[in-house]
């Protein structure tokens, strides 16, 4: 007697001939079934709203990784004061040309003051903030991911502790936190009188987030594994004598990594803002260093005369925010085909 998982995979029987029909073969194919990553891969792409974010997603990506690549074509780069080398500038430094100097040469024109080339500003600052914001993403997807896991499977006082460690850091207002600490930090490394290199700062910018960022999906992989570990199978490892390690490994994480995959696409927006807000505000990323967040504090300053500066980077961040913000809900939508948009 077959079980019915075989009764459902077996092929239809050959006619009364002995020979299979020709239709039995891809009737064999029909029947046979899928996995839950397949399934959630064919729901996601008839999202078309999802594919499309995704495209942009990517190139927003491909952008930061090759953004020297991309101004060497372009032939010009993030550095050279071309608006007071080529005499682009005039006695306010504004832009002499119309437009913010959009031309052949400058496709999106130059900056103010310094006039660099806002096309190759606009790139590299991609690659900056990018580069911060994932590090800062991955950081806290490990520890937060981490922390729910044991948290959540240990329970008891263990949970305690670590459920009050985090309500304490969930308390702190982020932005103050950030602009305070974040001089504290690069105070610790480099002298008021030394110049400051730009590592120290990328780093100090990464810890500081990140300090704040990992406790919201803590919480929640921590909910989701304590209704996890009352099911059978988790029962059956622990009576086999698996080790907690291995259990929280092997049965409890393959089951959270929707929920883990769905909330780090959705961090990582409110990274590159938290990023980029703190560069306008003075406490991010220096110049010459480009970073979106600079960008946007010199069109701060020149939007009055040279309103064109602030399209650019604006622009950016919108389409790549909303791309990612949508991405996350397409994602969520495969992964969890219960929910309705």
């Amino acid at each position: 007697m077959s079980s019915p998982t075989q009764a459902a995979t077996d092929p239809e029987p050959a006619p009364a001939g002995g020979t299979a029909g020709p239709a039995g073969p891809a009737l064999a194919a029909a029947v046979t079934g899928r996995s839950p990553r397949q399934l959630a891969w064919l729901r996601f792409k008839r999202d078309r709203t999802g594919v499309v974010c995704a495209v942009i997603v990517a190139v927003f990506l491909l952008i930061a990784v090759f953004a020297p690549v991309i101004t060497a074509l372009y032939g010009k780069d993030a550095y050279t004061l071309y608006g007071q080398d080529d005499n682009l500038l005039n006695s306010y430094g504004l832009p002499i040309k119309a437009n913010g100097g959009i031309d052949a040469d400058h496709w999106f024109g130059i900056e103010p003051g310094l006039g660099r080339d806002t096309f190759a500003l606009l790139v590299y600052g991609i690659r900056t903030s990018l580069g911060i914001s994932l590090c800062v993403t991955l950081l806290s997807v490990v520890l937060g991911v981490c922390v729910g896991l044991v948290q959540g499977y240990l329970g008891g006082g263990t949970d305690f502790v670590i459920g009050r460690f985090s309500d304490l850091m969930m308390s702190f207002p982020s932005q103050l936190f950030f602009i305070a600490f974040t001089p504290v930090i690069i105070a610790m490394f480099v002298s008021p009188s030394d110049q400051e290199p730009t590592w120290i700062r990328f780093t100090a910018l990464v810890l500081v987030q990140f300090a704040l960022g990992w406790m919201s999906l803590g919480r929640l992989v921590r909910s989701q594994v304590l209704s996890l570990r009352e099911r059978e199978y988790v029962e059956a490892a622990r009576l086999s004598g698996a080790s907690p390690g291995r259990t929280i490994r092997r049965e409890l994480l393959p089951n959270v990594w929707s929920t883990i995959l769905v909330q780090a696409t959705l961090l990582l927006p409110v990274n590159v803002t938290a990023e980029a807000g703190l560069s306008f505000l003075g406490v991010g990323m220096q110049k010459p260093t480009p970073d979106w967040g600079l960008m946007f504090q010199d069109a701060a300053q020149y939007y009055r005369s040279d309103i064109t500066y602030m399209f650019f980077p604006g622009i950016a961040m919108v389409v790549f925010v909303v791309a990612f913000n949508l991405l996350g809900d397409s994602v969520r939508d495969a992964l969890d085909p219960r929910t309705v948009r």
